[in-house]
Formats: C-alpha cells, structure tokens, sequence
C-alpha cells in the first residue's frame, strides 16, 4: 500500500500570551494551559475536521522508542510512550466520531489539548485512535473504531466513541498515535480511572489515566498530550515548580476534596484512594486536581 504523507494545516505565527492580571488562588499566575481547560469546561470544543491525509507512522521495526515527552513548566505530567499492540492499522479514515446514533456501547466523548514542552497549544497535530468494540474486538478488515483527525488552531481535539469492551489480559483502553508536523511520531494509550485490571495489566500506566465522568447516557474523558516540541516561553508563564515532597505520601488513604502539597504546587483530591509511589499528585490527574 503506497504510503501518504501528511499534510497538516499550517500553524498560525504565535499564541496569545497570557494576561499577566489573571491570577490563580494562592496569587501564582494562571498559565495558558489552565485557561485553555477552562474554556472546555465552559463551552463545547468544536470538532476538528480532519483533511485528507496519512497516517501517523512509527519508523519501522529497527526505530529507537520514543522517550517520554517532558512535563511543561506548569507542573503537568509528561506523556509516557507505549506499545502499539498487533491491531494497529494504517490508513484510518479522517473523522473525529467513531460511531453513528445506532452503534451498540457506552457514549464516550473524549476531549482535550496537545501542548510542547512550554505548554503552548500545537495546531495540526495529528492524532490517530483506534480501540475494540463493545465486545472486546477489534476490526481487522474495515476501520470501525478507526479514525485520524488534526488539532485545531488552539491545539484541542474531540473524539467521539464508545467506552471500549474488554478482551483476556488487558484493561480498558484506547490506542493513539499523536505526531507534530515533522516530528517523531508518540504512540500511546489512555486508561480509565476505577477499572478492577488496572492492577493487573502489566501496561497500565497511571501517568496515562483520562479524567472521567458521567454525562447523561454517556461518559465523558479528557486527556492533554505533552509533546517534545521545543518552544519559547513566554515572559508571563509560570516558572516550573521545583522537584520534591510536601504534604503528599505515599500509604496514606485520601477522601476526595483533601488538599495536599507536592513539589511546591496545591493539589486537591478528586476521588479517595491510598496513595501508592507512582502516582503523586502531578502525575496522577484523575486523583488530583492543582490549585
């Protein structure tokens, strides 16, 4: 099969900075990545309309893996590589819904930003999922639950699937590939909080949890990608929180609504669970929220 090249929409000359009067509680600046989310809470994010292109590719079998992609300087976590597994198929379809109003499964609308290490949004990302179906399976001769599309001017997507069934030896999950316009390609996957196989799936990762809700009928996750893509800081972002502990640690048992601190920065807990290493505030954002 003759392989396309992508081709992106170009990337707008600069981002809005942000204003240096807005101020987070505790009087540390609100960073573009903070009011980007607030937007998505606020409104619908529009889709993305994907243009006719290829797909994200790794390099081949003797390619080097991905190192994880680093935290931006507003203390998020990074975006830790994974396998791609033996269902990954090349030339999905452009869309950014994996189903039709009589698709059996869960409604599950995924949304969210891809930012580069100075946690500016990245425009013409190109994001490519697939998943199983509500049964566990996935389609090996078509493209159900197949499908690519591109970041928007601000850097956000939105998915539109089904919560994926499970199969022998794997949590729920969904698969991506997300590659910045001349950039080495990530592949990943994005887990679901409270799964009774999160602990026993060997690649389960916590660092990769979505935030989810319920929504109506429905589920609802966002999820925001961190790629190595060097960028400027601007002089009104916030300086990246210093390493070490706080009021966080590990074996104590959290309620949600407990506040904690960790590396510097004021977390608060979303759902209670006994903290365990691995999974600090900052690398855990569907356990805690910052601020």
């Amino acid at each position: 099969m003759t392989e396309r090249s992508a081709v992106p929409p170009e990337e707008p000359g600069g981002s809005p900075r942000t204003d240096p009067r807005l101020t987070a509680r505790g009087g540390r600046p609100i960073s573009r990545k903070s009011l980007l989310r607030a937007a998505v809470a606020a409104s619908a994010v529009p889709l993305v309309a994907g243009g006719g292109a290829a797909l994200a590719r790794d390099t081949g079998a003797g390619a080097v893996p991905l190192a994880p992609t680093p935290a931006c300087d507003d203390g998020d976590d990074p975006t830790p590589d994974q396998m791609e597994g033996p269902y990954f198929k090349p030339d999905s379809p452009p869309r950014t819904s994996l189903v039709t109003s009589s698709t059996p499964g869960v409604p599950l609308t995924v949304s969210g930003y891809v930012f580069g290490r100075a946690c500016k949004p990245l425009t013409g990302v190109l994001l490519d999922f697939w998943q199983a179906d509500t049964g566990g399976a996935y389609d090996m001769t078509g493209f159900a639950f197949r499908g690519h599309q591109f970041t928007g001017a601000d850097g956000s997507f939105t998915l539109r699937t089904i919560v994926p069934g499970l199969y022998p030896g794997r949590t729920r999950h969904i698969h991506v590939k997300a590659q910045a316009p001349g950039r080495p390609v990530l592949t990943t996957q994005l887990y679901f909080p409270g799964e009774p196989r999160n602990t026993t799936d060997a690649l389960f990762d916590p660092a990769l949890l979505m935030n989810v809700r319920s929504a109506g009928p429905g589920r609802e996750g966002t999820f925001d990608f961190v790629l190595d893509v060097a960028q400027q800081p601007d002089p009104t972002d916030p300086p990246t929180d210093p390493p070490g502990g706080g009021g966080w640690a590990a074996g104590t048992t959290y309620r949600a609504g407990d506040r904690v601190t960790y590396g510097g920065g004021s977390y608060r807990c979303l759902q209670a669970h006994t903290a365990v290493a691995g999974w600090e505030p900052p690398l855990v954002p569907a356990l805690w929220e910052r601020g």
